[in-house]
Order: structure tokens, then sequence, then C-alpha cells
């Protein structure tokens, strides 16, 4: 009996001696990244909102924005959160982050879109046309004031002034937006003439 709990003892001692545990090193440089995980929460958000869940979608993009507030990924966090406001039908509050989102990033032409859309579906787009055309400060105002007209209903003077910024800026980020937009808004013009 003795001699068999003292092979059980040895066994056991052996198993420990061979398991391979390793203690974990936790280095020293290891960092908690914000903006690694304000890219994961806008992802998320992004995921909500092809599910249709706006309100966790909502959440997520708070989320997103609180963890790295002023960078160029704030930015789109904003403007997801407006599109999802939109989409919830509170054009005041996404009108709020589609503005924050071009004052944090102004050279995404898709920011511009959403907010002159924010601008129709709460039928100020006539007041703010005004301001627009009185702002010449900001050669950007161009084109938010050229969708305003389009968004209107006066294409063609939209269209001009569009142009006239692809003219005036031909090396902005934001040009090649405003090509393809002309583009597909000249296309949709030809069409309901034929």
């Amino acid at each position: 009996m003795i001699i068999k709990n003292w092979c059980i003892l040895f066994l056991l001692f052996i198993a420990i001696l061979t398991s391979g545990y390793v203690k974990p090193s936790i280095s020293a440089s290891y960092q908690i990244d914000a903006s690694k995980n304000s890219v994961f929460h806008n992802a998320v958000g992004l995921r909500y909102l092809e599910e249709r869940c706006y309100y966790a979608a909502v959440q997520e993009f708070k989320i997103a924005i609180s963890l790295n507030p002023n960078s160029q990924s704030a930015a789109i966090a904003y403007n997801n959160l407006g599109r999802t406001y939109m989409l919830l039908g509170f054009a005041t509050q996404a009108q709020d982050c589609f503005e924050r989102a071009i004052k944090l990033y102004g050279l995404n032409f898709e920011y511009y879109k959403n907010l002159a859309d924010c601008y129709t579906a709460l039928k100020i787009d006539t007041q703010k046309i005004k301001e627009y055309e009185q702002a010449k400060d900001n050669p950007l105002n161009k084109v938010m004031l050229g969708l305003l007209y389009i968004n209107s209903g006066n294409k063609r003077s939209g269209i001009i002034i569009l142009d006239s910024f692809c003219m005036s800026e031909p090396d902005l980020i934001i040009t090649g937006g405003v090509r393809a937009y002309l583009k597909q808004i000249t296309e949709e013009m030809q069409q309901t003439q034929e």
C-alpha cells in the first residue's frame, strides 16, 4: 500500500514536471489602442446597420466617436451616425452629425451629399442656398451650393457650379467624387430627355 502511494506521488510529480506549463508573459509595452477600438466599434455599427438594428448601430457609432473624437475615423463614424439618424427619421440629429463630419474631414464628397439630402429632408434647402451663395471664402462651399441646387430641382445651375468647382480645384481629393457625381447626374438628365 505504501509503495502504491509512493508510485502515485511519483507519477504526479513527473506529470507536473513534464506538463509544459509556462507563465504567460505580459509585455511592458502592451497598450490599449483607442483608435483600433474605435474602428472596431464603427465596423460593429455598420454590421448593425446592415441588419437594420438602428438603435444598436447608433450606440456603436457613439462609442466609436467617444474613443477617438478628433480624427478622420471620428468623421466616418459621425457620417455613419448621421445616416442612421436619417433612416430613423431624426433629420435634425443627422444634420449635426454630418456638419461635424465635414468639420473634421472636409474632403469627402459623401459627407456633403448626405448633408444636402438632410437639408432637403428638413426643408431648409432654400435658406441654406442663400447662406452658401453669400459665403465665398471657402471653395468647398461651391460643392454644397451645387448639391443644394440639384436637390431643389435646379439641376442646370447645380451642374454649372459643381463644374466650375472642378475647374478651379482640380487637385483636391474631393474633386474626383464631384466629377463622378456630375457624370451620374448628366447621364440621368440625358435619359429623362430621351
